[in-house]
């Protein structure tokens, strides 16, 4: 980890890191949380410090952290960039509003710090024309990237048998795995940088001249903007639904097991928090996928075809309406979708280089008699402990136990202000699932009008299942409406029996709103506290396309 920042909150010992305890600050966790919904253990933190500050040249003014990890959890710190832009005179509740971090309650008193446009520009823009360069050159270099990764894949972990010592190890690590990971994460902040400002840009545009629901219909089909497709003819090309398309054409016999494993193996609900077993570790895995699939006997190409017919009616309409803007908006249209697959595609990827990482992390255990306790070492004290220094192993089950301590909580609020200790949030009967605000002496109460972002277009009714974990999911039964804190592309194989989504956390560039909107399911993203207003049982009405949820009736034994 080469960028030292102050960690009151920090305790090297247990691993507890709270970087609430920095400063009064916004945290975020807006997507963050999607990708990886569980508590990090210390290498899936120092593998996320690759991806937030080894692959990133900006820095900021104050030595403030841009993620932290709040007990466990990543968060932006969005009162960095909040303050950022108010010292170079930019209005900066605009430009944090955007389709991948969501967007920062308006009416909040946002905590800044106090920069000026000197300290902003000395700081912030010579690793801004940094970053730029490197984006020219992942540009250049994606093709091959996205090629090359699988065989690479294959390879290195073909070559494991044979390190079998510390020093073979940690020469695969320091000559091979690292400097692919660290490729693989530049890769990822490029193709995630160039997504959030159009797509937002383009759905405020397009909601002023037609309004939310034409515009999110618009909007949709990313694999085929204005009726066009992917490479297979259907939605192929967006590789958060790849694993939901495998399991149709493996169930028409069109692939096969192994190769529908080469192509979607990696993908799952944990798949970036390194300590826990994916595909790779559970025979029954392809089973277990085959049959969620199957219990729902979902016709997928059906569903992509009805929405990409909706998706065009909604174009037909708006270019019939405006003929002057329409040429220029479905540039604009083919360009968001051509970056969204190059997202998704890389993201990936990524994502398998980490696979390949959770997998060299259990040899170097075996090797070094840790076992799965290697996951509460970072990938620095690994590499220590490989040299020969082996102090941080003395860590191990005070390391273990925090860890153990901080998965027994509830998910986190997405916004938090100032310090935020968790068990006492936790033990708080009046707690709320959305914000924490630690100037409030006391929580308000949630709303009981639930609203959230217009993830995907729609108005339906029906029964809630509220569940937590995607484990959960053969509780559902179809036609219910899924209710859960945040879902990521380990659900996707859920999707067709449901009649529609709702998420506590999320945005319209995350991945229950970018399937859903693909699939043709209403879904609002971002609710904050919908799993702790609804219950399994109850009714609701769901408007994907104004972001809201009526609760029509509790469920019968609810007093």
């Amino acid at each position: 980890m080469q960028r030292a920042f102050p960690k009151p909150g920090y305790n090297p010992v247990t691993g507890e890191w709270n970087d609430s305890l920095n400063g009064e600050f916004l945290w975020s966790n807006v997507n963050l949380s999607e990708a990886v919904p569980d508590v990090m253990t210390p290498s899936t933190w120092s593998l996320w410090w690759i991806f937030h500050y080894e692959s990133n040249p900006i820095t900021f003014p104050g030595n403030c952290p841009f993620c932290g990890n709040l007990a466990g959890r990543p968060y932006f710190n969005l009162s960095l960039l909040f303050s950022v832009y108010q010292a170079i005179g930019r209005d900066p509740r605009k430009e944090m509003q955007g389709d991948l971090l969501g967007y920062a309650a308006l009416d909040m008193a946002i905590p800044t710090l106090p920069f000026s446009a000197f300290q902003v520009y000395r700081t912030v823009f010579p690793g801004t024309l940094k970053a730029r360069w490197r984006m020219k050159r992942c540009q250049r270099e994606l093709a091959g990237f996205l090629e090359t990764t699988p065989a690479w894949c294959r390879a290195v972990r073909g070559e494991f048998a044979s390190w079998k010592d510390a020093a073979s190890l940690l020469a695969g690590w320091q000559g091979t795995l690292r400097p692919a990971i660290l490729r693989g994460c530049q890769m990822l902040r490029f193709a995630t940088a160039g997504l959030a400002r159009p797509s937002t840009s383009l759905r405020q545009e397009l909601t002023a001249l037609s309004g939310a629901a034409d515009a999110g219909a618009i909007m949709s089909n990313l694999s085929g903007s204005s009726g066009s497709s992917g490479p297979s003819g259907s939605s192929g090309g967006l590789a958060s639904l790849g694993p939901l398309l495998g399991l149709a054409q493996a169930a028409k016999g069109q692939i096969s097991r192994e190769t529908y494993f080469e192509r979607y193996g990696h993908r799952g609900p944990h798949e970036m928090e390194l300590s826990i077993p994916g595909a790779e570790d559970d025979p029954a895995w392809f089973d277990k996928q085959m049959a969620n699939f199957t219990q729902a006997s979902p016709d997928v190409e059906a569903r992509l075809a009805s929405q990409r017919e909706a998706q065009a009616a909604a174009w037909a309409s708006f270019a019939a309406r405006f003929p002057d803007k329409a040429p220029a908006i479905r540039r604009r249209l083919e360009s968001i979708a051509a970056v969204a697959r190059t997202r998704e595609a890389v993201r990936s990827e990524v994502t398998r280089q980490a696979r390949v990482l959770r997998a060299f992390l259990l040899q170097a255990g075996a090797v070094m008699g840790m076992g799965e306790d290697v996951f509460f070492l970072t990938l620095d004290e690994l590499a220590e402990a490989l040299s020969g220094d082996q102090s941080a192993l003395a860590r191990l089950p005070a390391r273990s136990e925090s860890h153990q301590r901080y998965c027994a909580l509830p998910p986190y609020p997405a916004l938090i202000i100032g310090h935020f200790d968790p068990f006492q949030w936790a033990a708080d009967p009046n707690r709320r699932s959305d914000f924490y605000d630690a100037r409030q002496a006391s929580a308000a109460a949630a709303p009981a009008a639930i609203k959230g972002f217009a993830g995907a277009i729609g108005r339906v009714e029906g029964i809630v299942r509220r569940i937590d974990r995607v484990e959960d999911g053969d509780q559902i039964q179809p036609g219910e409406i899924l209710v859960t804190t945040i879902t990521n592309v380990g659900w996707t194989p859920l999707f067709p029996r449901l009649a529609a989504i709702v998420t506590d956390v999320g945005a319209p560039l995350s991945h229950a709103a970018i399937v859903a909107r693909e699939l043709g399911i209403p879904a609002v993203v971002g609710c904050g506290s919908a799993t702790m207003l609804l219950k399994t049982g109850d009714r609701v009405r769901v408007d994907g396309g104004q972001g809201l949820v009526e609760i029509l009736s509790r469920r019968k034994d609810e007093h």
